[in-house]
């Protein structure tokens, strides 16, 4: 991060997020040592929390708006996920060194258009300097009707997989933006990218359709395969994946065009931030049109089978063989 002007702690917390929190009373507007929630009769308050950290989940000079956003949506993907509302958050910023105004600009800017998106506030955290890099870590607070959060090992033989958006995006994103993208395509496509990859888009129109109809569900963030197998694991059944059924983009399937292996990064990349559910056969169809009418696109990729692991099978229902899974960070 470049030098600029000398801020005090009270200067960035005040001058830049406090106005992220003004909505929300119970916020204090950042001038107390912990915010007050109240939330509505007959709903559970569900918790989550990621951390991006610069060289891991965005490069140092990823424009600052994006880098708030990113924060924000990973999150509230997987409230998301849960059939939770967003509600609020708090955030801990741990800089290498004194932040530029103009970089705080742009990281609230981005905050705010996040928040104003995913219909949440600001309500506490803590800024530090420490060595390493820049890292933000959010918790985020969604609400559910009681006992009404979707888990993630409920998934059943018989079930179908069902998946929202395209998948491998941001994946392909991430090597445009490393310069290692060996593809050609048009602008546009290299633009649709970019935006996967910079600012992942959490899926609440599904959030009240989860609950209606999912028996287990989660998002994707490190790769379709790691986290259906996790899904998988946890409910103590296999599952099947067509290939030939992963919906991609036209920026994708000109790539998978040029090269057949693609379909590992389709299959595996990381960062995609859709949904992952399972729901019973009989409405899965159902399921689809609702959420087409909320505007979001599902695509129903295989099913859920009595057993263990998950395949990934072409046409004739040979395994695909991929060369890892997903990510790790271990």
């Amino acid at each position: 991060m470049s030098r600029g002007a000398i801020l005090s702690e009270a200067d960035i917390i005040q001058g830049y997020l406090a106005p992220l929190a003004s909505e929300f009373a119970g916020a204090h507007g950042l001038r107390d040592d912990a915010a007050s929630l109240s939330p509505p009769a007959g709903m559970d308050l569900v918790a989550t929390m990621d951390a991006i950290a610069a060289g891991v989940h965005f490069f140092g000079d990823d424009p600052a708006a994006d880098v708030g956003w990113k924060a924000l949506a990973v999150n509230v993907s997987d409230l998301v996920a849960k059939g939770a509302l967003p509600y609020a958050y708090l955030m801990s910023l741990a800089f290498p060194e004194t932040p530029t105004l103009e970089w705080l600009e742009g990281f609230a800017a981005g905050l705010g258009e996040a928040q104003s998106a995913f219909h949440l506030s600001l309500i506490g955290g803590d800024t530090d300097r420490r060595p390493g890099p820049l890292s933000i870590t959010i918790t985020a607070l969604g609400l559910v009707p009681r006992g009404g959060l979707v888990p993630r090992g409920g998934a059943k033989p018989g079930d179908r997989i069902l998946v929202s958006g395209t998948l491998g995006d941001a994946a392909l994103g991430l090597r445009l933006r490393s310069r290692d993208f060996p593809w050609t395509m048009a602008q546009e496509q290299h633009a649709h990218l970019s935006a996967r990859y910079l600012r992942p888009q959490p899926r609440l129109g599904l959030v009240p359709l989860l609950r209606a109809y999912a028996s287990a569900s989660m998002d994707i963030s490190d790769g379709l395969m790691k986290d259906l197998g996790r899904m998988a694991a946890l409910s103590g059944v296999g599952a099947r994946v067509q290939v030939e059924a992963l919906p991609v983009s036209s920026a994708a399937r000109s790539c998978l065009a040029q090269d057949p292996d693609v379909v590992a990064i389709i299959a595996t990349g990381g960062d995609d931030y859709e949904v992952l559910a399972t729901v019973p056969a009989r409405v899965a169809g159902e399921f689809k049109v609702a959420a087409a009418d909320a505007g979001v696109q599902l695509t129903d990729i295989g099913f859920i089978e009595v057993g263990s692991g998950v395949v990934l099978a072409d046409a004739g229902g040979r395994a695909v063989a991929l060369p890892r899974v997903g990510y790790d960070h271990f």
